[in-house]
């Protein structure tokens, strides 16, 4: 531990590199948010001022070292001046996922034992007092935005701006004690909790040191050359390590900028105004981004479309290779300069990423064909590949070894190593502490010597050191004739095509794969209105013999592109179906990351996979679905099942372990 903190100067803490940038960056900006279509900005030496306030006010309403304050709502500087100010105080913040259910949240603030939490607005004030009869140790919360709170009791409730004049009122008396705590805070103390997104039972409660963050933040920030003058767009949910590590930690060790966008609905303008230079989304943004690209060129002029097409098409052939520095013939060069004049240039400033110096994705894996398509518009687009449990980083794409097919090296002081069973292990000085409440599952995952199971299957290329993932190891089998069954390869195929919204494909153990599909509806209804076909609900569209034929050419195409992986080739799709609905996290089918939680829909939906495979021509279905506003209900429909065409291919049987 002494190695470590020397290395990082002495600064063991958030607290403490806050104090540090209130000095050495006073005047610089810290936070930008945007409200009533107006940039507001803070310095880092008004940061500190306010995290300062609310802090002194903590203590002033009585919170102790060591309690836990949840943390929910969307991205906004006064929330993450709240986890900062928890930490100045001792205590330990929990973010929570701002679009979780009142159920949802108060497991967690249970299981946490929460006694203060600070939210957001009205909304998010009613979900913790629908539930707050059954927090038996909860006694305050802090509002962060006054409309609507008039006529509460606040007897428990406080708004956020009385609390930091108050602390700040008692500031003479509070902040010899606000001094001592800071001043107790070193790398062992607890830097945050974060749970899980629970993909196979309830979310753990993650607990991360501020040894777990400072390192990986200062790796990660040397690792990419980042810089105080970095902007970051602060969009992803608050609850998430990645956002914690790239929003706070990364943040507070470059001293960066962070911008906060004025809403959901206003990001696209937000991220084209502020510019970014380094940017992160998970694949599923930059899949509806590309889907977005083509539906606008689907409604271009046949001139345009064609030239769309013909430089999209040169940029694949020689585009990253311009990016990596290799050597690249003058004219290919002349060509590609012409078509970042006319279209690479354009589209990056329409996708706000025109100053992105280093972006990356992580979270699952990206399908290769979008990964390339970014990397040839010039975007310096790497995966990551990390976990909670790693506070992010487990590995990392060097510049100049950036590949589609594998997560890159080891991240700066990580250690890999492969199991007998295939799985992936790593150590590093990222590793959680363990689970809040949870020593078994915490020894199940991390062992004595600090080595952590990441539930994942891969191996490491000879030579290059780099890491392949082939899918979830609890995910990975063998189809009936032993032959490698990995669903995820596939269903990342299919979601390249901007119809195809999700995917989730079943074979194990079976003779062949069979998938269930999830239409984009924005895509397809684009399509729709340009052929003139009405529809009057997601199912209605997505029963059309159109796009089911549409569909299963795409499917078709994915069969003779896995048919080309010797290892992975009986994985091919004979049948599929396109499901009535939305996988949804209302209804328990996906976590709040948008991951798909495999086993309940295929313990939800075992009558359409059964259908799939006793080769039924349709099949009836009700199903149970949760409403905006909590309610139930059930949507009923028939679907039709179809049979896509495979290539054949001489089976390799995977010799068992």
């Amino acid at each position: 531990m002494a190695q470590s903190s020397q290395a990082t100067g002495g600064l063991t803490s958030i607290p403490a590199l806050l104090q540090r940038n209130a000095t050495e960056f006073a005047n610089r900006s810290a936070y930008r948010e945007k409200e009533f279509g107006i940039w507001q900005s803070w310095t880092w030496a008004q940061t500190a001022q306010e995290i300062d306030s609310l802090a002194l006010g903590l203590i002033n309403l009585g919170v102790n070292e060591g309690d836990f304050i949840a943390v929910i709502g969307r991205n906004r500087p006064h929330l993450y001046w709240s986890m900062v100010a928890a930490q100045s105080v001792g205590a330990i913040p929990v973010p929570l996922y701002q679009d979780a259910s009142a159920e949802e949240m108060a497991y967690v603030l249970d299981h946490c034992g929460a006694r203060f939490v600070i939210a957001e607005d009205q909304e998010q004030v009613d979900k913790v007092i629908e539930v707050q009869q059954g927090l038996h140790q909860f006694e305050h919360m802090i509002y962060l935005d006054p409309r609507g709170m008039r006529k509460y009791d606040h007897s428990q409730l406080h708004e956020f701006s009385h609390v930091q004049e108050q602390g700040h009122a008692a500031r003479d008396e509070l902040t010899h004690e606000l001094k001592a705590r800071r001043g107790k805070l070193d790398y062992a103390s607890v830097c945050v909790m974060l749970y899980t997104s629970g993909t196979t039972g309830k979310p753990k409660g993650v607990v991360l040191s501020n040894r777990n963050v400072i390192e990986s933040a200062k790796n990660s920030v040397e690792f990419d050359h980042l810089k105080p003058d970095e902007e970051l767009l602060a969009y992803l949910p608050m609850a998430w390590v990645g956002d914690f590590i790239f929003s706070l930690g990364q943040a507070y060790w470059a001293g960066f900028c962070v911008n906060c966008p004025e809403s959901p609905e206003t990001l696209a303008v937000d991220l084209r105004e502020i510019g970014p230079t380094c940017y992160f989304a998970p694949p599923r943004v930059f899949e509806t981004q590309l889907t977005n690209v083509m539906i606008r060129m689907e409604d271009a002029t046949r001139m345009k479309k064609r030239m769309f097409d013909y430089f999209m098409a040169h940029a694949k052939k020689v585009g990253p290779d311009i990016l990596d520095g290799k050597p690249v013939g003058g004219l290919d060069r002349l060509k590609y300069a012409l078509g970042n004049l006319f279209i690479y240039g354009p589209l990056k400033n329409t996708l706000g990423l025109t100053r992105v110096r280093v972006g990356y994705t992580a979270g699952e894996a990206i399908g290769p064909e979008i990964f390339d398509f970014y990397r040839s518009l010039g975007i310096n687009l790497k995966q990551l590949y990390g976990q909670t449990e790693a506070t992010v980083f487990i590995t990392a794409q060097p510049d100049g070894e950036v590949r589609s097919d594998t997560v890159g090296v080891p991240a700066p002081g990580v250690e890999l190593k492969i199991g007998d069973n295939g799985e992936v292990y790593y150590r590093s000085p990222g590793v959680f502490e363990y689970y809040y409440k949870n020593p078994e599952s915490t020894a199940d995952t991390k062992d004595a010597e600090g080595w952590v199971a990441t539930g994942d299957a891969g191996f490491i290329e000879p030579g290059s050191g780099h890491l392949r993932i082939i899918d979830r190891a609890k995910d990975v089998g063998k189809m009936a004739d032993g032959s490698l069954f990995a669903p995820k390869y596939v269903e990342n195929k299919l979601k390249f095509y901007p119809n195809i919204l999700e995917a989730v494909v079943f074979g194990n153990n079976r003779d062949k794969c069979v998938a269930f599909i999830n239409i984009d509806l924005s895509a397809v209804g684009n399509w729709a209105e340009r052929n003139n076909i009405a529809y009057s609900s997601y199912q209605e569209l997505a029963g059309h013999p159109k796009v089911l034929d549409a569909v299963r050419l795409h499917v078709e195409e994915v069969n003779r592109s896995v048919a080309e992986d010797e290892m992975l080739s009986g994985c091919q799709v004979h049948r599929f179906l396109i499901l009535h609905k939305e996988l949804d996290a209302d209804d328990g089918e996906m976590t709040r990351t948008r991951k798909v939680r495999r086993r309940i829909v295929e313990d939800k939906f075992a009558d359409l996979i059964g259908g799939l495979y006793d080769g039924s021509d349709e099949i009836f279905t009700k199903t149970e679905v949760t409403y905006e506003d909590g309610r139930k209900g059930h949507i009923s429909a028939t679907l039709k099942l179809m049979d896509a065409a495979v290539v054949p291919v001489t089976t390799h049987k995977v010799a068992a372990e």
